[in-house]
């Protein structure tokens, strides 16, 4: 007799094939997490700091880029869209994207606009345990040129055609502008595209895509108040629902999982799929936006598609800081731990 765990386990196997060559577009704020690491040598005479030996640098994709990074080790063909400087960061996402296979013909230079970073700083001694002892941040807060503006709505002309699925990455940093909102939405809903997004800090502007990500917190601040229970949760994401018009609401909840409204009234509670030791939370929201748009992308039911983006996420927080989730894992732990 087949089993219910053994018919859930052949049909989420069933859409990590069917998501395989998934062509997606994702646009957004891309980031460059860049870590310089080293080890204390001395006090300054300059001041009473530390100076640090530097020993490494490292760029690792964040925001926007983490999506496309992982939608890539998901095995999908991923276009990347956004905008970046003339940097150290901007050569560090267009060597990693490029190394995984993803077409950055989107990425749009302008010299003028540094790359959007986020600098870590790591310093450790012979005998102390390293830490992040600083963190920069560099962006620009102007808005986003019209001439900068135009290439992309240019790279938009020659790849929406070609796409099946879109993902709106907002950080808030101003890459997606309305001009360039609307003209996705448009063609999207003229073809039948499905679109999703995780937007930070302005959810409500992005009405009338098909499908919302947000975790607890963001849905909170969507609706302007305080979820204290579950059924204060369960009226608010119906209330984003019918604020978005879209087609479904995905929240993520930590350790309590994800739960998915859809447009016909129903909701899921989808728990997490391993509790073991959680290391890191970083990224697992990009994991999870990047599984969902590629099995939508494939023709696969948004409830599937959320579950197996519930697994991939679960995969992400068990790694340190923002990392991918590659195909080989997913379908590992969906054949051995489910």
């Amino acid at each position: 007799m087949v089993t219910e765990v053994s018919m859930m386990k052949e049909s989420l196997i069933k859409v990590i094939d069917r998501m395989q060559g998934s062509e997606v577009l994702i646009i957004g704020d891309m980031i460059a997490d860049i870590y310089l690491e080293g080890t204390i040598s001395r006090i300054s005479r300059e001041a009473p700091v530390l100076v640090l030996e530097q020993a490494s640098e490292k760029v690792v994709a964040g925001g926007a880029a983490n999506v496309v990074n992982n939608a890539a080790t998901l095995g999908g063909r991923v276009h990347a869209a956004g905008v970046l400087g003339n940097d150290t960061g901007a050569t560090g996402l267009s060597n990693i994207l490029s190394a995984r296979g993803v077409d950055i013909d989107g990425f749009i230079r302008d010299a003028l606009r540094p790359t959007i970073s986020k600098t870590r700083v790591i310093a450790g001694g012979r005998t102390t345990v390293s830490q992040q002892v600083v963190r920069i941040d560099r962006e620009s807060k102007l808005p986003l040129q019209p001439e900068y503006e135009s290439r992309l709505v240019g790279y938009l002309d020659g790849v929406l055609p070609k796409v099946q699925g879109v993902v709106f990455s907002d950080y808030g940093s101003g890459t997606i502008t309305d001009k360039i909102l609307n003209k996705i939405l448009s063609f999207c809903q003229a073809h039948n595209i499905p679109t999703i997004v995780d937007s930070r800090y302005d959810i409500l502007r992005f009405k009338s895509v098909d499908y919302v990500k947000q975790n607890d917190a963001e849905l909170a601040a969507a609706v302007g108040r305080t979820l204290t229970s579950e059924d204060d949760l369960i009226v608010a994401g119906r209330e984003l629902l019918s604020r978005m018009a879209a087609k479904g609401v995905l929240i993520t909840r930590g350790g309590d999982g994800m739960t998915l409204f859809c447009d016909d009234g129903s909701v899921y509670n989808i728990p997490v799929s391993d509790k073991s030791e959680v290391f890191d939370v970083s990224g697992a929201g990009d994991t999870c936006v990047a599984t969902v748009i590629l099995a939508l992308a494939a023709g696969v039911d948004p409830l599937s598609a959320a579950t197996l983006s519930n697994i991939a996420s679960g995969i992400a927080v068990r790694k340190m800081g923002t990392s991918v989730v590659t195909v080989d894992e997913l379908r590992d732990f969906v054949e051995k731990r489910l």
